[in-house]
């Protein structure tokens, strides 16, 4: 219980030399630009062929699982539509993406740490914190929504494709499920989910990568431990988040 007031004190004190206004606005805009491409742009490949794939499986196997002949055959597409909506593009995403976009942050930084890259700039008067750990966070959260609207539109293409080459249900059957009762707060709502996961992931792999001493060993450990606890500190925000945004 010690160590674990420990970690939050010293990522609330982090945070606090993160969130300053940066020394040098032409080198924040570089880091910044450096990390939508990196972070955000670099995950587009992976978003697109996960959702794909999800939507695709999804409308089979719903289609499969729902053997009761009263529900009428468009209900499929209006689960897919919902399923990926309020879970998998905001929340199961986010998950994934701990796994790419964290690690990667987690021990980038913390081989800068270890490298005592970190501790030159230091020297040199720089805040490292906030030259390395802002354009991270505010670049993700930047390109969140759109890897989310992405993830939604190739899911719902893939549930289309399911329905063109297949006969588990007409095409027109799916278009009318996806588009019947739409409710569009629903956007909105796994967008700024979307973004508050893509802050925890990284700020929290930051915290891991910044805090790392020893060697590539330490490292390695960072890189999964920024993974783990931004995937359970995300499950237990998505219940939260749930129960205040959509009761």
């Amino acid at each position: 219980m010690r160590r674990f007031f420990i970690h939050i004190g010293e990522y609330v004190l982090l945070m606090g030399r993160v969130f300053r206004w940066p020394d040098r606005q032409r080198m924040f805009w570089r880091q910044f630009s450096h990390e939508l491409e990196k972070q955000g742009t670099q995950s587009v490949p992976i978003d697109l062929i996960i959702s794909i794939f999800i939507g695709a499986i999804m409308t089979m196997q719903i289609k499969l699982d729902m053997a009761n002949p009263l529900l009428p055959r468009y209900t499929v597409g209006v689960v897919t539509r919902d399923t990926m909506l309020l879970e998998f593009s905001s929340t199961i995403l986010c998950l994934i993406l701990a796994g790419k976009v964290g690690s990667n942050i987690a021990s980038e930084i913390g081989t800068m740490r270890i490298t005592e890259q970190i501790d030159a700039m230091e020297i040199m008067g720089v805040n490292s914190a906030n030259y390395l750990i802002l354009p991270k966070i505010l670049a993700f959260m930047a390109m969140m929504p759109i890897l989310v609207i992405f993830s939604i539109g190739s899911a719902l293409i893939g549930g289309y494709m399911m329905a063109a080459l297949t006969d588990i249900l007409t095409v027109d059957e799916y278009v009318y499920g996806i588009t019947y009762a739409f409710i569009t707060y629903h956007v909105p709502y796994a967008i700024v989910k979307s973004m508050i996961y893509a802050y925890v992931i990284t700020s929290v792999s930051s915290y891991y990568g910044y805090f790392t001493h020893g060697g590539a060993l330490e490292v390695g450990k960072a890189s999964t431990n920024a993974v783990v606890n931004s995937s359970v500190i995300i499950l237990f925000l998505d219940i939260f988040l749930t129960k205040l945004m959509l009761s």
